[in-house]
């Protein structure tokens, strides 16, 4: 029986071109559809399931006949997920709505989840407007404009993230932008006045020789050729006057440019300094979009070019822009009209600058992306270099390196030719202006109207001011590459965390350990990953949190931890909502053991004593004794003061995690989180750290994640996830006794047990 298409239905996606046959002999619009790209033995295999006119349909080649069944109150689809597969089961239930008979099942990866629940919604939706008699296009979705609810723009249905609130903005750098920049200049503000005065005096100083060419050339060299006596004595009046000036322009520039170095320098280190503790005050969501290897770029590099830009090439330029306001000024007082032949050239000039000036700006900010995309190839591959080398990709990442260095080559090749036109084009019109104030000069000259002498030190005035001209032009660059690197520097320091600190923090001097959800929810973007959730845990208790992959473990953990903040309810320690707590005073009660434990480059006892710097050694050792680690660390060559490497490399992934297992004892936390403390070890290293673990859980609130279910055993609780929400909780027995959604996780991982004995069998036997 077919329907008339409803005018307010929502259609799907478009369907992949290569299926569009195999769909269209639905007769009627695809209302969902899921591209499977597992086979049954977990191979890649593409077959296309869908939805249409109150049927699902199966096609496992795109020009195959495609299976059908009508969807109604005795079909069910469940779905469900684990170690990174997505099951779809078509299932016929007996009168009993139980289980009767699986018709097909379907499998694809967690890459089309979102697709599969999407079907799967449309399926529920669809089957329960049969059972209570309605006719499909009842349960068509109604258009509903979906909105981000941090900036209200429009969503669609399955965005995981607001396309708004990620994209990242690349507003086109300006040199305005150096202004901001005042801000770290203004505690400074009065060794800047100091440096200004001595750059004024250091310039002016600079100007007095060429005036003293006037007398020199009138009063002494013209008359002496004229035949009249030599007066030495104004001739060594003159010379000193020159000599004085040249030790004194010395003597000032040496000063202002050292001032005004060490301020440069000073505004440089705090800009280092305040740029890397804003980012780590930023939320984990600021990091997750970011690669190490720009933000890396940003506080290294573009803080040591702006401040190369504050040190050398602002000076110079503040030095240009005096003396040629300087020069001008003399040079209309001792002739207007060769004045005016000189600053002939200067609005070409201006010009040239004007339309130079955007071009180099935007490449310039292209190059240090380009050039952040070269460092990060090396923050990925060298501190993976043991994967590299293990699997001998040498010359994989070699190519990659050589591609991100012949993209930066080819960025900076276009962005040179543009230079390279520019520069020589402002020499060319500032030895043309030359030309001209010669001509000029000599025909004033030849009428009477000014001296030789005149005209000589206009000459080396002229000289000075096309100088300064041709370095201003060339300050160009480095001016729109300091911008660029400004832009990036602020792009950080404008970000604001999503983990805002309370405006009026309650004080947390002492933490009970009971943990309180009220109808927690949370979203990535429009994507649901916690709903409705409520808990309670008692001072003391240990729970266990289980699921399959995707149901929502880690994010709750991340919500208590406050690495992100609630969308709806509340988590309350002792009574207070953690929200109102300062973020450091409430994560200092915390002790996290993660599966892959991070240790800094240093000692041993360097990272026991991270989240407590001030331990004695007698603190230390007894936290690594507790945590089982202490006899392995006086086998090492320098016991506790032993270096290991970057990221804990020398030692094994067990030593590892006990050495992060007293990381965390030493703190003495309130509240532990176990977030698959053992998963990556062998048996007997997990007995080792079982035991650690059993010390620094006595007396504390703990929340244990583990796949493998015998691990929380010892748990009082066990809380189970599904989908964002808690489908159980009880004791382990309890839970098995009530054959539920833990009874199934724990047979499907009993089965799975037996299957790798089983195979371990045969393998010895045939051995």
């Amino acid at each position: 029986m077919s329907y008339p298409a409803p005018q307010h239905e929502l259609s799907a996606p478009p369907v992949p071109a290569a299926w569009r046959a195999a769909v269209g002999g639905s007769h009627g619009p695809v209302q969902a559809w899921l591209l499977v790209d597992l086979d049954d033995q977990l191979r890649f295999a593409e077959g296309l399931l869908w939805v249409a006119r109150g049927e699902l349909h199966w096609a496992p080649q795109p020009h195959a006949a495609a299976q059908r069944w009508t969807i109604d109150a005795a079909l069910t689809l469940r779905m469900h997920d684990h170690h990174g597969v997505v099951t779809l089961e078509l299932l016929r239930l007996d009168a009993q709505a139980q289980p009767a008979e699986r018709l097909a099942v379907w499998r694809c990866t967690l890459g089309r989840q979102l697709a599969a629940r999407r079907l799967l919604e449309r399926f529920e939706a669809l089957r329960e407007a049969r059972r209570s008699g309605a006719p499909p296009e009842a349960a068509a979705p109604q258009a509903q404009a979906l909105q981000c609810p941090v900036c209200h723009s429009p969503m669609e249905p399955d965005d995981e993230a607001c396309p708004v609130c990620t994209q990242v903005v690349e507003t086109p750098p300006t040199t305005r932008t150096l202004l901001r920049l005042w801000r770290f200049a203004h505690p400074y503000r009065w060794q800047l006045l100091l440096g200004f005065v001595l750059m004024l005096a250091s310039t002016a100083a600079t100007l007095v020789p060429p005036y003293l060419t006037i007398p020199l050339m009138d009063d002494v060299l013209i008359p002496f050729q004229n035949g009249q006596p030599v007066d030495w004595g104004l001739v060594g009046l003159l010379l000193a006057g020159l000599f004085g000036a040249a030790v004194l322009a010395w003597g000032l520039g040496w000063a202002k440019t050292y001032i005004l170095a060490l301020v440069s320098e000073r505004i440089g280190a705090d800009l280092r300094t305040t740029t890397y503790e804003h980012l780590l005050g930023l939320s984990l969501e600021y990091f997750g979009n970011r690669r190490t290897g720009d933000l890396m770029a940003r506080i290294g590099s573009e803080t040591d070019r702006i401040n190369i830009f504050l040190s050398l090439h602002l000076l110079d330029f503040a030095t240009d822009v005096l003396m040629i306001l300087m020069t001008a000024v003399i040079l209309f007082s001792i002739s207007p009209p060769l004045a005016l032949a000189t600053l002939l050239p200067l609005p070409l000039i201006g010009w040239l600058i004007h339309v130079v000036r955007d071009r180099l700006r935007t490449g310039f900010e292209k190059i240090d992306r380009v050039w952040a995309e070269v460092t990060s190839v090396l923050a990925d591959t060298i501190p993976g270099i043991r994967v590299v080398k293990a699997f001998a990709q040498e010359a994989r990442e070699a190519e990659r390196f050589r591609d991100a260095n012949r993209h930066n080559l080819a960025v900076n090749d276009r962005l040179n030719r543009l230079w390279s036109l520019f520069s020589p084009t402002v020499s060319l019109l500032t030895e043309v202006g030359l030309l001209v104030v010669w001509g000029f000069g000599i025909w004033l000259v030849a009428r009477g109207q000014v001296t030789v002498g005149v005209l000589s030190a206009f000459l080396a005035y002229i000289g000075r001011f096309y100088t300064r001209l041709d370095s201003m032009s060339r300050i160009v660059s480095v001016t729109q590459k300091a911008a660029a690197g400004a832009k990036r520097i602020f792009d950080i320091l404008d970000h604001k965390s999503s983990v805002p600190e309370p405006a009026q923090p309650v004080p947390l001097p002492s933490v009970r350990g009971h943990l309180k959800l009220e109808g927690v929810g949370f979203r990535y973007g429009n994507r649901s990953v916690i709903q409705g959730l409520d808990l309670e845990i008692r001072p003391g208790e240990m729970i266990g949190l289980v699921g399959h992959s995707g149901s929502g473990k880690s994010t709750l953990v991340n919500l208590i931890c406050r690495f992100y903040d609630v969308a709806e309810g509340r988590i309350l320690i002792d009574g207070v909502d953690v929200r109102d707590v300062r973020v450091a005073d409430w994560r200092r009660h915390i002790g996290l053991v993660l599966q892959e434990p991070f240790l800094f480059y240093g000692t041993i006892a360097d990272n026991i004593a991270y989240g407590k710097p001030d331990a004695t050694r007698e603190q230390i050792v007894a936290a690594a004794r507790a945590a089982h680690a202490h006899e392995f660390i006086l086998r090492l060559p320098q016991g506790y003061d032993t270096l290991v490497g970057e990221r804990g490399q020398g030692l094994s992934g067990g030593e590892r995690q006990r050495i992060s297992i007293a990381r965390a004892l030493l703190i003495d936390p309130a509240i532990l989180i176990l977030d698959e403390a053992t998963a990556s070890v062998d048996t007997e290293t997990e007995k080792e750290i079982q035991k650690a673990l059993d010390n620094l859980v006595r007396g504390r609130t703990t929340i244990a994640i583990a796949h493998r279910l015998s691990t929380l055993r010892r748990a009082d609780r066990l809380v189970v996830m599904d989908k964002g929400r808690k489908v159980e909780e009880g004791t382990h027995d309890e839970l098995l006794a009530r054959r539920g959604a833990y009874w199934r996780l724990y047979e499907a991982q009993q089965r799975q047990a037996e299957a790798e004995r089983q195979r371990w069998r045969d393998d010895v036997g045939e051995a």
